[in-house]
């Protein structure tokens, strides 16, 4: 935890992104000036039911009922409610300083393709207003959609407000349960798209496999050997060929899918640890390399730096670019979506638009959020 500047509101993001593996939590301040001052973050865990739930939804799995959904929509968002509260009561700040919460919600389903296009993060904010007192800012993806976007990724407005740089071409590369890349040019230009799966097949296999919701320093995945046969079908989905804007997520990429291109008794759990751990790497490398050749820095975030064995085949495949962790300038990798979202939330009140469509295809600059007044 930071000192706060007391002449600054506070606003305070929450995220859980697509590995559903707990709820981030960031109280922020954003200085006239620039940049974002980091006050206090956690991440709160999901309880076991409700995180199966959630990725069972988010693989395609259709819901028990609708009565089932709805009591989920609310459960998430008093969980979200109750991260906040947390968050605030350890950090010694009381409801009154925190201007607005920004929340994202937890995805569904996100059909960016389909007709009519659409996306559904749910976590009923007006239960997080309720519960906190505090102005909320939520479903910030769905206007976007309207608008002809993706509705996603969001976060690279937020990177080019926070790492761009005049001197130097940069990318900003999120590793998540899906992975997405934010392009951003010495001159201001800036390109953001998914580039598929980074720690969701990682994490499901592990989970499965070891029990484990996570491959700790990917001592799993470094314990096996890439399966080539394997990995070359895995690379061929058309998916990977699409040019931006594109956004994927878990109902794309599941074990299912994984396990559709092999046979069981033919590879170890190890050996498709490995494969998949290579097949993170070697799709956020192509898609670098492809839309960006030039790049000299690479800045990390989400919960794939905590991967050793991920970033050293990531700089296998990117000879002379150097990989940094968004820590080195100022932004803490573990909290970076949330404190992006905080942002958005910022951006919305100010009555400023929050998407880029040159990242999400969307028609043209949107306001994004629907606002739940305390």
């Amino acid at each position: 935890m930071t000192q706060r500047d007391p002449q600054l509101p506070l606003f305070l993001g929450l995220m859980s992104g697509t590995s559903a593996d707990g709820i981030d939590a960031a109280l922020v301040q954003f200085p006239e000036q620039g940049g974002c001052h980091f006050v206090h973050g956690q991440t709160y865990a999901w309880d076991a039911p409700t995180r199966q739930a959630l990725i069972a939804l988010g693989q395609g799995r259709e819901p028990e009922s609708l009565d089932a959904l709805g009591r989920l929509d609310a459960q998430v968002g008093i969980a979200f409610a109750d991260a906040a509260n947390q968050l605030l009561d350890e950090a010694g700040v009381p409801r009154t300083q925190v201007q607005a919460i920004g929340s994202h919600g937890q995805t569904i389903r996100h059909r960016p393709l389909a007709e009519p296009a659409f996306t559904w993060q749910i976590g009923d904010a007006n239960r997080i207003a309720e519960l906190t007192g505090i102005t909320t800012v939520a479903d910030f993806r769905r206007r976007d959609v309207a608008a002809g976007g993706h509705g996603a990724p969001l976060m690279p407005a937020f990177h080019l407000a926070m790492l761009g740089s005049a001197d130097e071409d940069r990318a900003v590369l999120n590793l998540g349960g899906i992975a997405n890349l934010s392009l951003i040019g010495r001159d201001g230009s800036l390109r953001g798209f998914d580039t598929g799966p980074a720690n969701a097949l990682l994490d499901g296999w592990c989970q499965r496999h070891l029990g484990h919701a996570f491959d700790a320093d990917g001592a799993f995945a470094a314990s096996g050997r890439v399966n080539e046969a394997l990995l070359t079908r895995l690379l061929a989905e058309p998916w990977f060929a699409l040019p931006p804007p594109k956004s994927t997520g878990r109902e794309q990429f599941h074990l299912e899918w994984v396990e559709a291109q092999f046979d069981a008794d033919a590879v170890t759990p190890a050996d498709v640890q490995a494969t998949l751990l290579e097949l993170s790497a070697a799709t956020v490398a192509d898609a670098l390399l492809t839309h960006l050749p030039d790049v000299r820095r690479v800045l990390a975030c989400g919960g794939g730096v905590r991967n050793p064995t991920l970033l050293r085949r990531l700089q296998a495949r990117l000879p002379g670019v150097l990989i940094d962790s968004s820590a080195a300038h100022g932004l803490d990798p573990d909290y970076m979506e949330a404190m992006g979202f905080a942002w958005l939330a910022h951006e919305t009140l100010a009555g400023r638009p929050g998407n880029l469509p040159s990242v999400s295809g969307a028609r043209g600059l949107r306001i994004l959020g629907a606002i739940h007044l305390a």
